[in-house]
């Protein structure tokens, strides 16, 4: 178990590398230029140049990717140039580590904002994972086993109806009607759990978690029936109600662990996608998240901000599936072998 840990641990380091170094060819190896777009909208010509030349982007892109890289590990400063960190000590900023680049837009590192902006996205994704995760599964199981009956038709069809509406319909209709005109619950506003405690952080983040529950429930309830029915068609689970298991027992102990498999990928890669900041969401009910973040980088042409939420995503991304291969292998033990 320990040697497959390291070998995917291994991969990961050299997936996010890859990725970094892809990334870096997309936006500096075009011919639009990059401080055009790091400067933010009104940006002249003098601006650019210093942008250009504070930021590093006059350099070769397998210099700038190997001083991001550096900086990552290890932090720098900016400006990238000696030049006018000498001549001007006093606008030099220093970007710890992990340092994924300054914004001349917001004059803030971008992990400085990230890291306003991440508990946000990561309170909201915990909480919608855990709604959406045991609600898909507990009425998928329900409707597998009830099969062909009112119960199953009428959660299948639910699940269906939740699943055509758009994320920003279900959104707006929770804050409109249940939050607003019902006044059922407050109007949402993001409160860290350190300010007010778990109440109010729960009660705040119901309606925006709910929202993207919803959508990802409906879609979790299909898959989980899917899957417990096919299980449950094995003759494995066959001989096992032949020995006189009760079924509760069956379905648990056998059905349900071979129909874990394909949920837990699924699972890892929803999450990490909601890392990366739930756009149209964190949009509707003004939380700052990371999705917000993107959208208020891509409307100020703030380049760094937007590399730095890209190589972060996919970070997540890499990280969950080697989590996912983590659990795979706690599982299911023959998955160790490949």
């Amino acid at each position: 178990m320990f040697a497959y840990v390291v070998r995917r641990l291994f991969i990961g380091v050299i997936l996010l590398m890859v990725m970094s170094l892809v990334t870096f060819m997309l936006f500096f190896a075009s011919p639009v230029d990059p401080a055009r777009y790091a400067c933010g909208k009104n940006c002249s010509p003098a601006l650019k140049e210093q942008t250009r030349k504070a930021l590093g982007y006059d350099q070769p892109v397998v210099t700038q990717w190997t001083n991001f890289m550096k900086g990552v590990a290890a932090g720098r400063q900016y400006p990238d140039d000696p030049e006018i960190a000498k001549k001007a000590p006093e606008l030099v900023v220093d970007c710890t580590a992990p340092c994924f680049g300054y914004s001349v837009v917001n004059q803030q590192t971008v992990a400085e904002e990230m890291k306003e902006a991440f508990p946000v996205s990561l309170s909201l994704a915990l909480v919608a994972l855990v709604l959406w995760l045991t609600g898909g599964v507990v009425f998928g199981v329900i409707a597998a086993v009830r099969k062909g009956s009112f119960m199953d038709r009428g959660i299948v069809g639910a699940s269906l109806v939740f699943y055509a509406f758009p994320t920003f319909f279900i959104g707006l209709f929770l804050l409109k009607f249940v939050a607003i005109q019902w006044q059922w619950v407050q109007v949402p506003s993001y409160t860290p759990i350190a300010e007010g405690g778990v109440g109010p952080w729960l009660s705040n983040l119901f309606l925006p978690a709910l929202t993207l529950a919803l959508v990802y429930m409906a879609g979790y309830v299909r898959m989980t029936r899917a899957f417990v029915l096919e299980s449950m068609s094995e003759d494995y689970v066959r001989t096992a109600r032949a020995k006189g298991l009760k079924s509760r027992r069956v379905l648990v102990k056998h059905s349900m662990r071979a129909a874990l498999t394909p949920l837990v990928t699924l699972v890892g890669l929803d999450f990490a996608g909601l890392m990366g900041g739930a756009i149209i969401t964190e949009t509707v009910f003004n939380f700052n998240g990371l999705g917000k973040l993107a959208v208020d980088a891509n409307a100020a042409y703030d380049l760094p901000t937007i590399i730095g939420l890209v190589l972060l995503l996919g970070a997540f991304v890499i990280v969950a599936n080697i989590i996912v291969d983590v659990l795979y292998a706690v599982i299911d033990p023959r998955v160790r072998v490949g």
